[in-house]
């Protein structure tokens, strides 16, 4: 495959996404492999687990990364179409600490990817851009080739999860796959967590022909509020494509996101384990980080990306980590890998403590905030913008700025945020005010740094 058929901006931040077949085939798939399988050998690995989504081109570039693999020498386990998060069981109970999903995540039906994990740490940064260097050059055939290894590993992910959470009650719930791969196991798990499940689009269909599988877009939630609606579920659960994000809605119609969810999950995790760190990235809300302290534990701020909140989770050793997103990371009792299945059946057994789960879930506090907002840019611009708005912009009335991830503002009364994209070539905002006065305020201060530094800049709010 020539370096041209190696499109750099296949080789994202924290994986590798493009449409297929022109970005990636399975070609691409088999160089892929070669260059995973030599890593793993530098690493004594001798084994890569495989899983793929339930996208049309999954199968194929699933085959082609297995035959690019034992061409290394190294052997695969092939644990068929699963969730992302299975991929990752499977690495740590397999003992491999290393395995490869085949998913395009949220993205459109022509998109397809790989996200990766080698002795137990996600790859990202320069361990993917390196990547496409080490797939232009040309390798050897192992003399011994790997061979593939088909085991099933739902039944111990569901045996794992409901020897560990047990519900108080059973509870009637409606769940939303969005014709993604969760639709595999979700109802299955929560039926056997004691459930009666109301299931929506849970067959797996590579086109989305229902909505499209992304739970952080309202829009997608749509569906599974008017089920709640016309239904006697108690609560609404929703996955994404590959199913390590949830999203979750209450009877009547309320979206609760992942800041606000990981509240829940804070204070029950710190009535165990008081005074640990809960690790939370910068878009998250500060209701968060005070509830956090108010619970007796530590908050800690840090970047945005599910594979940089898994290596801090990892160096931290702390029992709980989330984003705004909806990825979210259970340490205690768990591996400390991001699953939104995981994260459900961990909601349930909360939840079913109390006879009126949504008035749980509404009673937890909240602000005045935006959605996550957008300035589309050329490639490059974000971070020069940012750049310059770490070092010459001027915000009234701050208490503090962080400059972890772009800059956040916070104030007494709110927070303002804008951080280049490591994904795309947009500048990410985010806003909260505890009125909205508070929040028009902020803001307009953002407004006016942002226009003094790039005057024709077309701004979201």
């Amino acid at each position: 495959m020539p370096t041209t058929e190696l499109p750099l901006h296949a080789f994202k931040a924290y994986d590798i996404r493009g449409e297929v077949p022109d970005e990636l085939n399975a070609n691409f798939a088999t160089l892929l492999g070669r260059s995973l399988a030599a890593r793993a050998s530098e690493a004594g690995i001798c084994a890569l687990v495989i899983g793929y989504d339930g996208r049309l081109s999954s199968p194929e570039l699933s085959q082609a990364l297995a035959d690019g693999i034992h061409d290394g020498g190294i052997n695969t386990l092939n644990i068929g179409m699963v969730p992302t998060p299975l991929v990752y069981f499977a690495a740590h109970t397999l003992g491999t600490g290393s395995g490869i999903a085949i998913t395009g995540s949220h993205n459109p039906p022509q998109y397809n990817g790989f996200k990766m994990m080698m002795a137990g740490s996600a790859l990202y940064g320069d361990d993917i851009t390196s990547l496409r260097t080490e797939m232009m050059r040309p390798k050897a055939i192992a003399s011994k080739r790997g061979e593939g290894q088909s085991i099933n590993v739902i039944d111990d992910y569901i045996t794992r999860i409901t020897a560990d959470v047990v519900l108080k009650r059973p509870m009637k719930i409606a769940i939303d796959c969005g014709n993604g791969v969760a639709g595999v196991i979700a109802p299955a798990l929560f039926k056997a967590l004691g459930c009666e499940v109301h299931e929506l689009f849970c067959e797996v269909d590579g086109r989305f022909p229902n909505h499209h599988p992304d739970p952080a877009d309202p829009k997608n939630l749509q569906d599974l509020i008017a089920a709640l609606q016309k239904t006697d579920c108690e609560i609404g659960l929703a996955f994404d494509g590959d199913g390590d994000r949830l999203g979750v809605v209450t009877r009547s119609g309320e979206i609760i996101w992942p800041d606000r969810q990981m509240i829940l999950f804070a204070r029950d995790i710190l009535a165990r384990l008081p005074k640990s760190q809960i690790l939370f990235d910068v878009k998250c809300s500060r209701q968060l980080s005070q509830a956090i302290t108010a619970a007796g534990g530590e908050p800690l701020m840090c970047r945005t990306g599910h594979s940089l909140v898994k290596a801090k989770l990892a160096e931290t050793g702390a029992p709980l980590a989330g984003e705004m997103s909806g990825h979210i990371f259970f340490k205690e009792r768990w591996f400390g890998f991001d699953d939104g299945l995981y994260t459900g059946a961990r909601l349930l057994e909360i939840l079913s403590r109390d006879a009126n789960p949504s008035a749980v879930l509404e009673s937890l506090p909240t602000a005045f905030s935006t959605p996550e907002l957008k300035i589309e840019m050329d490639e490059g611009e974000p971070f020069t913008l940012i750049d310059a708005l770490q070092e010459k912009g001027v915000f009234k009335g701050a208490t503090q700025i962080s400059t972890i991830d772009g800059v956040r503002v916070e104030y007494t009364d709110g927070f303002g945020l804008a951080r280049p994209s490591n994904t795309t070539p947009v500048v990410v905002l985010r806003f909260e005010g505890d009125t909205p006065m508070a929040l028009e305020r902020i803001q307009t201060q953002f407004r006016q740094q942002l226009l003094a530094l790039k005057s024709d800049i077309r701004l979201p709010f």
